[in-house]
């Protein structure tokens, strides 16, 4: 179990790894349309996880990053398909899944 200072750091390390993978998004060229759309709708859930914090909620938090996690490992599926991405996204997206995985794994 996380102590509540923990939880913070490794929320705000995870807000920080979705926000890397969205401006490597922007700076992207020929994104693919579902990549786009997973990054996206992480960026949004991100920006809840200051909400969820403030709740208190374990219960939230745990759901949020479950569902995070497989919207990553989605985002990770499309940067391995073999389409032509830059070096920084791919890197974005893989370091952010990695902080997803560690973080779902320390909250179960």
């Amino acid at each position: 179990m996380l102590g509540e200072q923990e939880l913070r750091s490794r929320l705000s390390s995870l807000q920080l790894a979705v926000g890397h993978a969205a401006q490597a998004l922007s700076a992207e060229r020929n994104m693919p349309g579902e990549l786009r759309d997973y990054i996206q709708k992480l960026d949004r859930q991100s920006d809840r996880i200051t909400e969820i914090l403030a709740l208190r909620d374990r219960a939230r938090i745990v759901k949020l990053i479950d569902d995070m996690e497989l919207l990553g490992a989605r985002a990770r599926r499309v940067c391995t398909s073999g389409l032509p991405l830059s070096g920084q996204m791919k890197s974005a997206v893989n370091h952010m899944h990695n902080e997803l995985i560690e973080f779902k794994q320390q909250l179960h």
